[in-house]
Formats: structure tokens, C-alpha cells, sequence
């Protein structure tokens, strides 16, 4: 393969931005369930199994499917699913405007750092674009939806994750090559999916996923590591560094496009 510019860093959003599945997502339909009168509760083991599948809608129905049998389901469930979904869309954007939810160590910075050093940024995630929004609204400011090239998210493509249409699509609104971007992910499907694109990908770990396969990663670590704060590294070469900045990236990007 012939030498390649990086040119983008293109990311997950849920569990690799921020930890937003447990004390977030989580909480957000449980929330929605009770405003709707259904007796659900999903705890956080439960809700580990759930992660299995992408994209909220989809998630309530595999938990029906797999671990309720089709009881205790209230009238007309299937119609109800969108309306479950947007409630808890919202209730997940409130809890972001507490501020309860922060971004990872090191993803500020490493933003920061990629915009100063002229690296273009996008977005590839199922969860909605309100979420997007709101998390970066309430982490980084309104003006950072203005980093991005573009944020796709949601249900723009039919197929989600592990399926890598949500990465094609943002490499083609990018006008890019999959050899000119690094992805970064936190889950097996997240992976998968990037791998299905073509990219080369960073992985950083929550505690969801932490015994995931991440077979192919470029480096899996714990988080994108900070001065003061060193990352650990997983698998992979992460270069002798101890931190995620624009140096170690054009190294792994180097080494995976010789």
C-alpha cells in the first residue's frame, strides 16, 4: 500500500467519548419505562447483556425477544417502541445538562490538539444526533458541533453497528479514503464496524467492555491518558508514549499504511 496522509479522526461516541452507558443511557430508559407505567428495570448487569446489540430501539426489542419471552408487555408495544425511545432520548439529555456525565480523560485534548494540527473530525455512532448534541453541548460548548465535517448518527443508515455502513457513510459525506482517516471505538460491534469500513482503529476500554475481542485494533488502551494521567496499554503499540496526541497518531497511522 502506497504512503497515505492521516487526514481525519473519525469516533464513537457512547463508551469512547464518554461513559455514557451505565449512569446514562441506562438510567435514561428506566426513567422512560416508569413514565410510561412499565414495570422494567434494567440494572446494570442486565443492561451489560443488553449493549450486545446497537441502537436503542433495537435494544428494547432484543430484551422482549430474549430475556422477558413477550410478558408483561403493555398494548400495541411495537408502536409504543418510538415513543419509549424519544422519552428516553430525553431524559438522557436532561441528565447531560446536570453535567453528570464528562467526557474520558484525554478527549478534550486530543480534539484540541487534532484541530490545531489541521486533522479533520467526524462522528460514526448509533446513538441519535440529540444526543450527540447534547453531550457536546454540555461538555465542550455549542460552538464545538462545529468541529465536525459531519456527525452521522442515528438512523441516517439502515444498517447499524457491527454493520460499517455508518462509517462509509462518513467517510463518503468526507470525500475520503478509509487509508486517510483512524477510527476510535470502545466495543466489539464498534470495532467490527470500523473494520467492516476499512479503517484502522484505536480502541479505548470502559468497564462494559474490557473483555471484549478487539482482534485488529491498531492499540487498545484504557483511556486516551492525559500529562498527568498515563494511559495503559492493553494490547497493541502504543509507540513509547503515555498519552493519545497527533504524534503517536501519524505513528500508528504510518505503521498500518507502510
Amino acid at each position: 500500500m502506497k504512503n497515505t496522509t492521516l487526514k481525519a479522526l473519525i469516533f464513537d461516541v457512547d463508551g469512547t467519548l464518554a461513559d455514557t452507558e451505565r449512569d446514562g443511557h441506562r438510567v435514561a430508559f428506566n426513567a422512560a419505562f416508569r413514565e410510561y407505567g412499565i414495570d422494567w428495570d434494567w440494572d446494570v448487569e442486565l443492561y451489560g447483556k443488553l449493549l450486545a446489540v446497537t441502537g436503542g430501539k433495537e435494544r428494547m426489542r432484543f430484551c422482549v425477544s430474549n430475556f422477558l419471552g413477550n410478558d408483561n408487555l403493555p398494548d400495541n408495544f411495537d408502536d409504543l417502541i418510538p415513543e419509549l425511545h424519544a422519552a428516553k432520548t430525553r431524559h438522557y439529555t436532561e441528565l447531560l445538562a446536570t453535567g453528570a456525565i464528562p467526557l474520558r480523560p484525554g478527549v478534550e485534548r486530543l480534539l484540541h490538539e487534532a484541530r490545531e494540527n489541521g486533522l479533520r473530525l467526524a462522528v460514526a455512532t448509533t446513538t441519535t444526533p440529540e444526543n450527540v448534541t447534547a453531550l457536546f453541548s454540555h461538555t465542550l460548548g455549542e460552538e464545538s458541533l462545529g468541529w465536525f465535517d459531519i456527525i452521522a448518527a442515528g438512523d441516517v443508515v439502515p444498517a447499524k453497528k457491527p454493520a460499517g455502513d455508518i462509517y462509509n457513510y462518513a467517510l463518503e459525506a468526507m470525500g475520503l479514503r478509509p487509508e486517510e482517516c483512524l477510527a476510535f471505538e470502545d466495543s466489539r460491534n464498534g470495532i467490527l464496524s470500523s473494520q467492516d469500513a476499512g479503517l484502522t482503529t484505536l480502541i479505548t476500554v470502559n468497564g462494559y467492555t474490557q473483555d471484549d475481542d478487539f482482534s485488529g485494533a491498531a492499540v487498545v488502551l484504557d483511556h486516551l491518558g492525559e500529562p498527568a494521567q498515563p494511559f495503559n496499554v492493553l494490547a497493541g503499540d502504543a509507540h513509547g508514549h503515555s498519552m493519545v496526541n497527533c504524534e503517536l497518531l501519524e505513528k500508528i497511522h504510518a505503521k498500518n499504511n507502510a
